[in-house]
Parts: C-alpha cells; structure tokens; sequence
C-alpha cells in the first residue's frame, strides 16, 4: 500500500478561503480599504513573470488591491530603492514583495533590507529572521510557513518528532527549521557537507527536501511511515519533478507531497495570508 499523497492544491484553496472572509472583515473595520500587494519585478525573466501574473491574479480573487511595477533590467540600484521607499511611505500599501532573483549589479542583500519590516510579507529581512530565530515571529517566509500549514493540516505530530530539513537556504531550509523548533520538533538541517546524508534523513519521522536537486532523496533514505516533503521544482526533460524520487518514495512513506500539486500552491497561498496579517498589525 502507498503513502497518502498530500493534496497542496486543496489546502492552498482553504487558506485563500479563509483569507477572502479576513478581507472582508478588515474592509468592514477599515471604511471599505482592503489591504493592498505591492509587487516589484525587474527585467523580463520568463519565470519569474508567470510567478508574478499568478501572485497578482490571486491576490485580486481574495479581494486584495494589487499594484505592480515592472521595471527594465538595466535600472541602476539607487532607482530600485527610491521605489521601495515610496512604496515604505504610501499608506494604501500593506506588503511589498521584490521578485527574486534580481539581475547582476543589484546587490540583492541591499535591496531586501530597505523593505519596512511591517510590510515584508516575504519575511526575508534580517528583523523578520532574527525574530523567527527567537521564537517570536512576525511574518514568516511564505514557503517555509506553507510547508508546515501542510504538516498540521494531515495531522502530523510536530511536538516530540524528529524533523530532518535537507537544505538551508534563507528561503526555506532556515526559516523552516526554525518554526519547527518552535513547534518543539527535534530538528537536523543537512546540506552539501553532510556526512552519511542517506543515514541521517532515514533519521526523520518527517523527512523536507528542499535542495534544487532532481530526485536526490531515494527511497532507502526514507524512514518506513515517515511524511516526506517535497520543496524541489526542477525543470528536467522529463518534465518538472521535485527533489524526491516519487514513485519510489511512494511505496515507503507514510505520506508524502506530489511535484507539481504539494508544496507549490501553498506559497502563494501564504503570501495572501501574510498580506491581510501586515493589514491588520499597520491598522492596530
């Protein structure tokens, strides 16, 4: 028999639910302002305009404002953080979100630190990351949140598990291991240096891939019954596939999540959540 594969499609549609009735809410306590999505995209990478056209399209279906600007390539850095500061001063704007990457000569560091912390619905900043490092956190990097909203919605036991995090990104890999210490999971991050990596995540009662690698973790590196999670989206000639060896994890796993349909749709998802929470925290 199979693992149970988690759904991210259907969680990431009862997050946005719960979302569009918070908007609401705060537009019935706000004179009719809804919270507002500031994207910023520079240059015409194909990618990462689809991740932009989709973010901004669901944030018009929860009933959010969303305002865009695209910005040519060749902008010098001085340009780049003049709009984030306006976008910092103007009071319809609740979250700010730059596309990453951003193209060579920006220094990328620079530009996520000049992001007010209240609207850093990426939660990439260094305040944002020191506060989740303390177990006190604000706005929280959307994937890495996604991610464990998918393990409370299977009903996986994060309290006393052992948690393996392959991967340690400031994407996903750190912030992830810090919300599952605060939910007091036992947590190992492993990385490129890892000494006997196929050992330690057979460790996992719940096992997170989130490398960039194709098919990296085989079915002998999963613990019998554990929740594997697939962060990876690799583009291959087989098509898009995760970090997993899926049809082989399968067989072992107790549940995992597919690629595409598992972790990808709820960071988004997270990101419409984040917005109406930096909504909220500007209002109070």
């Amino acid at each position: 028999m199979g693992a149970t594969v988690i759904d991210g499609k259907a969680v990431a549609a009862e997050v946005r639910g719960r979302v569009a009735t918070s908007v609401k809410e705060f537009a019935g306590a706000n004179g009719g302002r809804v919270p507002g999505l500031a994207t910023v995209l520079v240059g015409d990478d194909p990618a990462s305009q689809i991740y932009i056209a989709n973010k901004r399209r669901q944030v018009e279906e929860v009933g959010m404002r969303s305002v865009h600007h695209g910005m040519d390539a060749s902008i010098d850095q001085d340009e780049l953080l003049g709009l984030v500061a306006a976008l910092n001063a103007d009071t319809e704007v609740d979250g700010i979100l730059v596309q990453l990457p951003l193209p060579a000569g920006i220094d990328q560091d620079a530009v996520i630190a000049a992001i007010d912390l209240r609207k850093d619905v990426d939660g990439l900043t260094a305040p944002s990351a020191g506060l989740l490092a303390q177990g006190r956190p604000d706005l929280v990097p959307c994937t890495a949140q996604g991610v464990i909203e998918l393990l409370r919605h299977t009903g996986i036991e994060l309290e006393g598990a052992e948690a393996v995090v392959v991967g340690r990104s400031i994407l996903v890999g750190r912030p992830l291991a810090s919300l599952l210490l605060n939910a007091h999971a036992t947590v190992t991050v492993c990385h490129s240096r890892t000494h006997d990596l196929a050992g330690v995540c057979r460790r996992g009662d719940i096992l997170i891939a989130a490398v960039g690698s194709p098919r990296l973790v085989k079915a002998d590196w999963v613990k019998p019954g554990a929740t594997v999670i697939d962060v990876g989206v690799n583009r291959t000639d087989d098509g898009v596939v995760g970090d997993v060896d899926f049809a082989a994890v399968l067989e072992v796993a107790g549940a995992i999540t597919p690629v595409p349909g598992g972790v990808g749709p709820m960071t988004i998802a997270m990101l419409l959540q984040n917005t109406v929470s930096a909504a909220r925290s500007r209002s109070d």
